[in-house]
């Protein structure tokens, strides 16, 4: 049996709609934004829109829309999802919570889906809410004014059955519709009627137009006091009221969207599918309207809404590129727009393929989308972890510390970047022309440093194995030295602004502070071992450091005037030391060095680095270990006390603890073999990688020339960069401004291949489709060269493979193509493209092999033992490389496989070939090598219209559907009967929400090697929170899997055990008792496996989204879900959950996605 863990990486970025309201209050202008299953709500502040929720659905938003009940003083939010469920949504200032005023089912037992679903589905009097959600059937919700709730729903009966578009009309005492409908002859009319709520029933409405423009798609209601509605057609747009009629041309084009800009309904923004934006204006001379304007704005993203804010700024909503907040100027500019882009929101959606790369070898993948349409297509690398943007760089091998330097205390920006070497020192200056160019100080000493940093006042302080100095830095001349006793030599040292500690031989250590230029001795200890690491970085709550700086009264002067961030951060209560011998941890009082607290680390692990620091208001302490794991505890300042030890392997090397700035956080910064930011996000401890191979000294380096940026050193070299947006995912993005179709990685000649298709209109107004093989540098993604194919040539589908008889050894891009005419129904001619990659660097070019001549479309391509698997319309092709004694080369038929509606997808291992058909789900086929034929040994009965597949392990299959399904399917190897193995029979089912169009094997996460969690009396609550130890084991030949939807959503789907399954199961019972769905939707509901034949519960499928929910819950309720758990009866003999544990065992999911 398969079971699996479904877990979001990358929520949906698809914008479906979009409306301005007052919804958090009443004079708050809010951006309410749908996306799939999640709407997001924005304020328009000042200085831009504000993000202040974001909120998951248990369902697929079909309609979006706002209105004001009765007697209140915000909008409410009526959503209806794609099962016909419904909810009425309002916002709770005093909780800041979501809360939910109406909730309920609309689905109809008979009837069939109405093909479009419409927007401008509630009455702008707020009496009534209808829909047309079945053909032939108006579906009516009653709005009780009084109370300010919905009445029972009813259905009217539409003779229209071909709706195109339905929009309520403004200005009539009755509730009134219009309606835009095509007939059986493909004719257009608009009809008008009004709806009778005591008798459920439509009267005639006040008018009706025959025979509109073929073209039109568009209702868009005027408001009062003109009323009425535009008609927006092809190429024309007309106003129409029944009395009085206004027609406009305009160049032909499809308009998808529109916006309202003025309440009185004088003027509306026009988005078509060009994503060309245009304003229509009313003139109008009291209630009746007189003429009608048309005027271009400028160019945006292809929009899928447009919300009007506020001053002429305008959101613009897409699901086929970036969504934009832009603003409408009153002139043109240089290029002749009115249009000003000042925001862009990352959209990945629609993803039609990916490829991983794993170009560093780490184990961790980097995600590369097709993404987006027509002009608004890209290419997208999503890679998890944070990206170090190059500035400068130099050849600068052995550095074993650093350490940046500012003129003054009281100086923003840093000057000076010293480095330590093995027996001296060197310092880099930032100079007059903004280069970094050598500095002479002879004040410091020229040996090997342990650390050095900027003290309270002006001056440096220059620890080394001999002394400790105090040097000026206005004078450049030294102030004060200390020195250790005879004999004695200093390990190690930790200093802030007003506090020194130094560890010396021994085990001796010393804690001294700041006196104008003088380090004074306040007291010293013998430790049981000699000390490993020592820090006193000050906490940065505010509290704390106000109290510790008051007390002396060169910080009150300096903090008056000064402007760095360290004002704030000047003395410690506390230090905290790593101890040699017995691998332990131990917090001192200051100044009395007093132990408050000893931390055994466990057999083997020893200190390297510590570190204090302060995340989100909590103080915590981080320990580096020899082994490459980091350990953190939870840290009470006042006593000394750690608390929550929890630990996670970062890499195999030691790691060195530094902290940097970014966006006014702290953050932490592991150097090691695979370097590491530690941040928080609502309260919890995150890993990035960083994309540096290996790091082993890291500074921050905030210097004029170089603000913000951090400098880090290899064994090699010395680089000065600055660091991404501290975030769990990344997204770069390339644009092609054409419609990228299909990707393939060859790691080989370090390329992609991407197949692409480019829209242009020609002379007489037609669509143009061109097709081309694009070559693409899989680093700077530049395009190196390109294949054009032929008119009518659509590619379809593209991989990279080395094939058996070429002597060359190369990877090949193999590429299936159709001729695509629009009198044919399927096409009956393709071809099968071989290409090489020759030449180098940027010489690199696609050079055509061989090409083969197919009847049908290559939908799907497959590398197969040195061979290509073809999917040709309905056959299964097997084509084998074949090359002669004159070094022609080309493929030969070997066998194929009839009996697929359209072979659409297909995967293969070993001999095995699963394929994925339009209608006929999921089918097993055997390639038998000494026949030298292909068969059919199993097949899934049931009929999935597939847009996806995958293989899980050797016996099982996983397929996605057009309804945004999951299911899994697994082989029946051992049965008796030939019926029974011929059968796959269905073992998982699971309702996604997401259309996926791909899935791969992959990870966006480092794949560490497994740590074992450390066995000691004094570390039972200690988790591997990096590794899949504990709660998550892959089984054996199971790979996790990537995959990628239309709304820009992408998953991860991790194999997991029974017993794993059973465990989370639990959990997710014990969850949804405790949390309840946003608009009173059930979780059960929503994931159960539903489609056109049936309706059954998930199984062997977990929904991981629900279950990390749980670390985002307020402790009451998280306590309650672990009261649940050791008491819902399966708890047998085993011991009871602690919070600790349970909190542990969650965040080890997170880390695996």
């Amino acid at each position: 049996m398969a079971y699996n863990y479904v877990a979001t990486a990358q929520k949906p970025t698809s914008v479906t709609h979009s409306l301005t309201a007052a919804f958090t209050g009443a004079n708050d202008v809010n951006l309410l934004l749908a996306k799939s299953t999640r709407f997001e709500v924005h304020l328009l502040t000042p200085e831009g829109l504000f993000p202040q929720h974001d909120i998951n659905l248990y369902g697929r938003i079909a309609i979006f829309e706002v209105f004001r009940a009765a007697n209140e003083p915000q909008d409410w939010l009526f959503i209806v999802t794609q099962r016909f469920q419904f909810c009425v949504l309002a916002y709770d200032a005093a909780t800041q919570q979501v809360v939910t005023k109406a909730h309920g089912n609309i689905r109809d037992s008979i009837g069939r889906s109405s093909e479009i679903v419409t927007t401008g589905n509630i009455d702008p009097e707020g009496r009534l809410i209808g829909m047309n959600l079945y053909e032939g059937y108006f579906k009516v919700i009653p709005i009780d004014n009084n109370k300010g709730i919905l009445k029972e729903t009813f259905n009217i009966r539409l003779d229209e059955l071909r709706v195109i578009d339905i929009k309520f009309l403004h200005g009539y005492t009755k509730p009134t519709i219009c309606v835009l409908y095509e007939d059986y002859k493909a004719a257009r009319h608009v009809k008008t009627y009004h709806i009778l709520v005591k008798e459920k029933d439509f009267a005639e409405g006040p008018w009706s137009q025959s025979n509109v423009e073929a073209g039109a798609s568009l209702l868009v209601p005027v408001p009062a006091p003109c009323g009425g509605v535009l008609i927006v057609s092809n190429q024309t747009i007309v106003y129409h009221n029944g009395t009085s009629f206004h027609a406009i041309p305009m160049q032909s084009t499809v308009i998808q969207v529109y916006g309202s800009v003025d309440k009185d309904g004088s003027r509306f923004l026009l988005a078509d599918q060009y994503g060309t934006l245009s304003v229509v204006a009313l003139q109008f001379t009291g209630k009746d309207v007189t003429g009608v304007h048309l005027e271009v704005l400028g160019e945006t993203s292809i929009a899928s809404c447009i919300s009007y804010l506020d001053n002429g700024v305008v959101f613009v909503g897409s699901t086929f590129g970036d969504s934009q907040l832009i603003k409408l100027n009153p002139e043109r500019d240089e290029q002749g727009s009115y249009i000003e882009v000042l925001d862009t929101y990352v959209n990945v959606g629609p993803i039609i393929d990916f490829c991983v790369m794993d170009l560093d070898r780490q184990g961790q993948g980097q995600i590369v989308t097709c993404s987006g349409a027509d002009k608004d297509g890209s290419l997208r690398v999503i890679r998890n972890g944070i990206g170090i943007n190059e500035q400068a760089s130099t050849e600068l091998p052995g550095i074993k510390g650093m350490w940046s330097l500012r003129e003054t205390f009281a100086s923003e920006h840093d000057k000076y970047l010293l480095q330590s070497y093995v027996s001296e020192i060197r310092i880099l200056a930032i100079g007059d022309d903004d280069e970094m160019e050598e500095k002479e100080i002879d004040a410091f000493l020229n040996v090997k440093t342990l650390y050095c940093r900027n003290l309270l006042g002006n001056a440096w302080l220059q620890v080394t194995e001999g002394e400790m100095r105090v040097i000026s830095s206005e004078s450049f001349q030294l102030a004060s030295t200390w020195t250790p006793p005879a004999g004695s030599r200093i390990t190690v040292a930790a200093a802030n602004p007003t506090q020194v500690v130094a560890a010396t031989s021994g085990g001796v250590l010393v804690y001294l502070e700041v006196h104008g230029d003088k380090l004074v001795e306040q007291s010293q200890v013998r430790l049981e071992h000699e000390i490993a690491c020592v820090d006193m970085t000050p906490f940065t709550s505010s509290t704390r450091v106000g109290q510790a700086a008051n007390g002396d009264g060169d910080v009150k002067m300096e903090s008056s005037f000064g402007q760095h961030w360290e004002l704030n951060a000047l003395r410690s209560p506390i230090c905290v030391v790593g101890l040699w011998t017995n691998f332990s941890v131990c917090v001192l009082e200051l100044p009395t060095l007093k132990q408050l607290t000893k931390e055994p680390l466990g057999n083997d692990l020893l200190p390297r680095s510590v570190l204090c620091n302060t995340f989100e208001g909590e103080d915590y302490l981080l320990v580096g270990l020899g082994d490459g794991s980091l350990v953190n505890f939870h840290l009470d300042a006042a006593t000394g006390a750690l608390s929550n030890r929890k630990r996670v392997s970062l890499g195999s090397q030691p790691i060195a603890l530094s902290t940097f700035r970014s966006k006014d956080m702290t953050h932490v910064f592991a150097s090691c073999d695979r370097p590491t930011v530690i941040y928080s996000n609502n309260n919890k401890l995150l890993y990035s990688n960083v994309n540096a191979k290996e790091v082993n000294v890291m500074c921050p380096f905030d210097s004029e020339s170089f603000p913000e940026c951090l400098a880090l050193a290899s064994e090699e070299e010395l680089t000065i960069g600055t660091v991404d947006d501290i975030q769990k995912l990344h997204i770069q993005t390339f644009h092609l401004n054409e419609w990228a179709r299909r990707i393939a990685h060859n790691g080989q000649s370090h390329t992609l291949g991407v197949l692409t298709v480019n829209f242009s209109v020609d002379d007489n107004g037609d669509e143009v489709d061109q097709g081309f093989v694009r070559l693409i540098d899989d680093q700077t993604f530049e395009i190196l060269n390109s294949y054009r194919l032929d008119p009518f040539e659509t590619p379809c589908s593209i991989i990279v493979t080395p094939l058996t008889g070429d002597a060359s050894n190369a990877s090949y891009f193999v590429v299936g193509t159709a001729y695509v005419h629009q009198e044919e129904s399927e096409p009956h001619q393709g071809r099968i493209l071989v290409f090489s990659v020759t030449g180098i660097h940027g010489e690199r070019k696609l050079q055509l092999v061989t090409e083969k001549e197919v009847k049908g479309a290559v939908y799907c391509l497959n590398a197969f033992n040195g061979k290509v698997l073809a999917g040709v319309n309905s056959k299964v092709h097997l084509y084998k490389w074949s090359e002669n004694a004159d070094n022609e080369k080309e493929l030969i038929s070997e066998c194929g496989h009839y009996g697929h509606t359209l072979a659409l997808f297909m995967e293969s291992r070993g001999d095995f070939i699963v394929v994925g058909d339009l209608m006929k789900s999921i089918s097993l086929l055997s390639y038998k090598q000494l026949d030298g034929t292909i068969e059919e040994i199993a097949k899934d009965l049931n009929s999935n219209w597939m847009t996806a597949l995958g293989i899980v392990d050797d016996d099982t299959y996983i397929g996605s559907e057009t309804d945004f399904n999951l299911f899994t399917v697994q082989r029946n190897s051992g049965a008796v009967s030939d019926e029974e193995r011929g059968r796959l029979e269905t073992v998982g089912e699971y309702h996604l929400g997401e259309f996926v169009n791909r899935f791969r094997y992959g990870s966006l996460v480092m794949q560490n090697n497994t740590a074992s969690t450390i066995n000691s009396s004094s570390s039972s609550d200690m988790v591997d929170v990096g590794q899949p130890s504990t709660v998550l084991t892959t089984p054996a030949s199971h790979q996790s899997m990537l995959f990628g939807t239309v709304s820009g959503m992408i998953g991860v789907i991790i194999p997991i055990t029974k017993d794993q399954y059973g465990f989370l199961l639990r959990m997710q019972h014990v969850l949804n008792k405790v949390l309840k769905g946003v608009g009173g939707f059930s979780h059960k509901e929503w994931r159960m496996f539903e489609n056109r034949r049936s309706v059954s519960e998930a199984k062997n499928f977990i929904d991981g989204d629900l279950i990390e929910s749980f670390l985002d819950l307020p402790k009451p309720q998280m306590a309650k879900v672990v009261e649940l758990l050791n008491n819902d009866g399966h708890l047998e003999d085993k011991e009871p959950f602690t919070l600790e544990d349970l909190t542990n065992r969650i965040e080890e999911l997170t880390q695996l996605h």
